[in-house]
Parts: C-alpha cells; structure tokens; sequence
C-alpha cells in the first residue's frame, strides 16, 4: 500500500507543476495532496504542522493568483473597471477554448474594462492591460515556485525515509 501511495503522490507533485502552468490545473494544491498521501504511508511520520503550513501556502497562491492580475492592473494606472476586467477576462480566458487565452483574457478584459466602462484613452487602457499580463506572470512564477518546492520535499523526504518506505 506504501509504494502505491508514493508512487499515487509523486504523480501529483508532477502534476501540479505541470498545472502551476497550466491553467485548467490548480497546481499548488495537487502538489500538497502529493505531500499528504507521501505522509500517509506508513514509514512517514505524520506532521500536521508541515502539512498545515504547506497548506496555507498552497492556498494562498491559489488566492493571490486571482488577486494580482487585477493589483498590477491598479498599479499600472487602471481603474476599477479595468481590474474587475481583468478578473472577468482570467475567468473567461480559463473557459473559451481559445490557445493562450488564459494570457489575452485579463489582457483583453483589462483593456476593454478601460475603454469601454472607464472611457479611458487607448495608452492608459494598453499600460493597465499590460499591468495585468505582469500580474498573471508573476502568479504564474509563484505558483510554479510552490510546486518546485513541494515536489523537492517530495523527493527529500523519500530519500529520508527511503529506507522505512522500501522496507516495510
């Protein structure tokens, strides 16, 4: 049962880097349900304080990956029909099955909430725009940063109770 729950985990360590790019894929948290089952084998001692706070990180970058887009709209001059443009945009995105529009999306949404909504010219729309492609970026950085993280203490962990795991 061990092997089967390392092997079950390790999958969702890679899967969650591979959806901390991927939109369709909450990386970050199937990259801490790897952590869980490598802690329910039997030969890994549970630590719920490791799993609580690689949980709450996990979380939070889910969270903060919706915010920023809309933050770095604001700070790159939009308003906030350019930010909940953005939000509309990132969720549209996800759902048309368009390539790349998880990036045109909060790009698009930005600059159509600018002009459109908040009647601002081209240039200022275009700088909150790319204000929200910076902040998906940056989220997108976070998140795959996180699953890295986790699928190294994937790994450190089985190294460190490899012997436990492949005994038992």
């Amino acid at each position: 049962m061990d092997m089967i729950l390392i092997v079950f985990g390790f999958l969702f360590c890679i899967v969650g880097v591979v959806g901390s790019v991927l939109p369709v894929l909450p990386g970050p948290p199937l990259g801490w349900v790897g952590l869980l089952l490598l802690h329910l084998t039997s030969a890994v001692p549970m630590n719920y304080w490791f799993l609580g706070i690689t949980l709450v990180l996990a979380l939070a970058i889910v969270v903060l990956d919706y915010v920023i887009p809309a933050a770095g709209t604001k700070r790159f001059g939009g308003s906030k029909s350019g930010a909940w443009g953005t939000t509309i945009g990132l969720i549209v995105g996800i759902i048309v099955p368009i390539p790349f529009g998880i990036l045109i999306g909060p790009f698009l949404g930005a600059f159509i909430g600018e002009v459109f909504f908040n009647k601002s010219d081209n240039k200022t729309a275009l700088r909150a725009a790319f204000g929200s492609f910076l902040g998906f970026l940056t989220g997108t950085f976070m998140k795959l940063t996180l699953s890295l993280i986790f699928t190294g203490l994937f790994i450190y962990k089985g190294i460190q109770y490899s012997d436990a795991l492949f005994t038992s």
